[in-house]
């Protein structure tokens, strides 16, 4: 855990996990057997970085790959299975909207740690990361979309589309300045916090549950009529 860091930035992100997992869980049909399994993956890998295991960087494969794994390729194989497709397509669309906006939180982080020489510039809204738009308009166009009867579909994929750009591009400028074997990038100021407590949490899991929110929007709007 980083102790110079001021309280309000544990505030703010402890606050966009919870805000997150509430959200998916309305989202999800109050499914609470997913959010507790988040939950417990989120505490296993919060254990073992207090540890300081994700600090050893000179593994092959890195060890920040345990964080993401499974659940990014399941979250991407899922569109293939008709199980997991059928519940993708039970998840409710306009609450998942509402959820993007912890982006705005998120990216606020990110800053605040970019000043405290914790992660590089590149990964802020002041260098290549563009995800705070995803974040603020996400419930604007829910607004827009869903305020009638019949869905704004083009505005709905059109801004899926813009969603699922932004968070790859992010996600990589972050793996890429994570002092790791596969660092590219910041090398001068690399992506440190990520492997600590509590913002191992960012990949371990708002972004999957961002990532599936997304997929999820096309899934919905695929089938919707």
């Amino acid at each position: 855990m980083i102790n110079d860091l001021p309280i309000y930035v544990y505030a703010t992100f402890f606050a966009a996990i919870v805000f997150v997992l509430i959200m998916f869980y309305y989202a999800s049909n109050r499914n609470i057997k997913v959010v507790i399994g988040f939950v417990l993956w989120g505490v296993l890998h919060s254990v073992l970085a207090i540890s300081g295991f994700y600090e050893n960087t000179k593994t092959i494969p890195p060890r920040l790959m345990m964080v993401v794994f499974p659940i990014v390729p399941i979250t991407f194989t899922s569109i293939f299975l008709y199980k997991m497709k059928d519940w993708l397509r039970s998840l409710k669309l306009k609450q998942l909207m509402y959820l993007h906006a912890v982006r705005i939180p998120v990216e606020l982080t990110l800053f605040w740690l970019f000043t405290a020489n914790y992660v590089p510039e590149i990964i802020t809204f002041e260098g290549r990361n563009f995800d705070i738009i995803a974040g603020i308009t996400a419930p604007l166009v829910a607004l827009v979309a869903f305020r009638n009867e019949k869905w704004n579909k083009p505005l709905l994929w059109g801004w899926h589309i813009m969603s699922i750009i932004l968070l790859a591009n992010v996600v990589i400028h972050a793996l890429l300045s994570t002092p790791t074997i596969l660092q590219q990038i910041a090398y001068e100021q690399p992506n440190r916090a990520i492997l600590q407590f509590p913002f191992l949490l960012l990949p371990g899991i708002i972004v999957p549950l961002v990532l599936i929110s997304n997929i999820a929007g096309f899934v919905i709007l695929n089938r919707k009529k």
